[in-house]
C-alpha cells in the first residue's frame, strides 16, 4: 500500500556541530552510519522509501537542530540557509519529498516570518521544532505572535523530542534512561501538556500539533489526566478537559513505535482519522515500519487512512 511518511530526518550543512549532544546516546558505529544517511537525499534514502512503499517523505532537520543554538542572530541566519538547502533537495526529487520548515524559535517573530516564507515561497507543509529552545517552552506568552502566524497559515506544527533543559535527578547514574529510550518521551509529553494547560489552544483554536512515537504516551493517559486535574485547584480555570483538547488539536504518528497493541489503543483513543504512518528515518528501519503497518489488525479502509489518507488531509498532499 502506498504511504506518506512525515518524521523523516536530514542534516543540513553546518548543523553537524549540534549533533554532539547525541554522542553517548548511540553506539559509535551506529551514530556514524546515521550521520551518513542524514546527508543523503538520493540513492540510499530513495531506495529505502521504494522498498517500503513510501511515495512521499516529509523531511525535517534532525534533532537537536537550531534549538541548541544560543545566539539569536546565528539561529535566524542558519534557519534561512537550512530551509533554502532543503528546498533545493526537494526540487531535485519534487514528486518524492516535501518539507517541514526549520525555525529560529529564539526569536518568535523571526520564526513566524520564516515559516511564512517557507510556506508561501517553498510550499513547505508545516514546521518541525525540536522541543524547547534554551529552556524556553512553547507555552510562553512570547510565542503568541508565532502561534498566531501558524494558525493564519493553517499548517500543522510537529513537536519533536529534545533533551531536557536540565537532567532530572531520577536519571542520575542511569544514562540508559536518556534519549529515545525514555527521557525524550517524558520531556516531549510534558511539553505538549504545557501547551494544553497553558491555554495555547484556547487562544488559537485552529492549531493542529503533531506528536511522534505514538503520541509520546499521551493517548494512554487521557482518562487519568481528566480524572486527576479535576481533583486539583487548577481545574476551575480550564475551559476544556485535557482529553478534549488533545483529541481536538493533536494528531500522532507511528514513528519509532512498531507494535500492534499501542497502535490499537492510540487509534481507539484518538480516532482513526488522527493517526499517521511514519518511520523516523534513518533512526528506524523503513522496512520494519512498513511491514508493521501493512500487517496491523485493521480493515483496509482504516489502513489506507493510516498509511496516506490522513496525511493527505492534514498536510494537503495529494498522491
Amino acid at each position: 500500500m502506498k504511504k506518506i511518511a512525515l518524521e523523516e530526518h536530514f542534516s543540513g550543512p553546518g548543523f553537524g556541530k549540534y549533533m554532539n549532544v547525541m554522542k553517548g546516546l548511540f553506539e559509535g558505529e551506529i551514530l556514524a552510519s546515521m550521520e551518513e544517511l542524514l546527508s543523503d537525499f538520493d540513492e540510499q534514502r530513495l531506495k529505502a522509501m521504494d522498498e517500503a512503499g513510501i511515495e512521499v517523505s516529509v523531511l525535517s532537520q534532525t534533532a537537536p537542530g537550531l534549538q541548541a543554538e544560543a545566539d539569536v542572530v546565528a539561529a535566524v541566519q542558519s534557519a534561512r540557509r537550512c530551509n533554502d538547502f532543503l528546498f533545493e533537495q526537494i526540487q531535485r526529487h519534487p514528486s518524492r519529498y516535501r518539507g517541514f520548515a526549520c525555525l529560529p524559535m529564539q526569536d518568535p517573530v523571526a520564526a513566524a516570518n520564516e515559516l511564512e516564507r517557507c510556506v508561501r515561497d517553498y510550499k513547505f507543509v508545516g514546521a518541525l521544532v525540536n522541543g524547547h529552545t534554551q529552556g524556553v517552552y512553547l507555552d510562553d506568552r512570547s510565542f503568541w505572535p508565532f502561534w498566531e502566524k501558524v494558525q493564519e497559515l493553517d499548517v500543522p506544527f510537529y513537536l519533536h523530542p529534545m533533551n531536557p533543559f536540565d537532567e532530572p535527578h531520577v536519571y542520575s547514574g542511569r544514562p540508559e534512561l536518556n534519549g529515545a529510550v525514555y527521557s525524550w518521551t517524558c520531556e516531549t509529553a510534558a511539553h505538549a501538556l504545557r501547551l494544553v494547560f497553558g491555554g495555547v489552544f484556547d487562544d488559537f483554536p485552529g492549531l493542529r500539533v503533531i506528536l511522534g512515537h505514538m503520541g509520546e504516551g499521551l493517548p494512554f493517559m487521557l482518562w487519568r489526566l481528566d480524572s486527576r486535574i479535576k481533583a486539583t485547584p487548577f481545574a476551575k480555570a480550564l475551559k476544556r478537559m485535557p482529553s478534549e483538547v488533545i483529541r481536538r488539536h493533536f494528531v500522532v504518528t507511528t514513528s519509532g513505535a512498531c507494535a500492534d497493541n499501542p497502535l490499537l489503543c492510540t487509534v481507539s483513543e484518538l480516532g482513526e482519522d488522527n493517526v499517521l504512518f511514519s518511520v523516523d528515518y534513518p533512526y528506524e528501519s523503513s522496512r520494519i515500519a512498513a511491514e508493521f503497518i501493512e500487517n496491523a489488525p485493521f480493515s483496509e479502509s482504516i489502513r489506507e487512512k493510516l498509511c496516506y489518507k490522513n496525511a493527505e488531509r492534514v498536510l494537503r498532499i495529494t498522491l
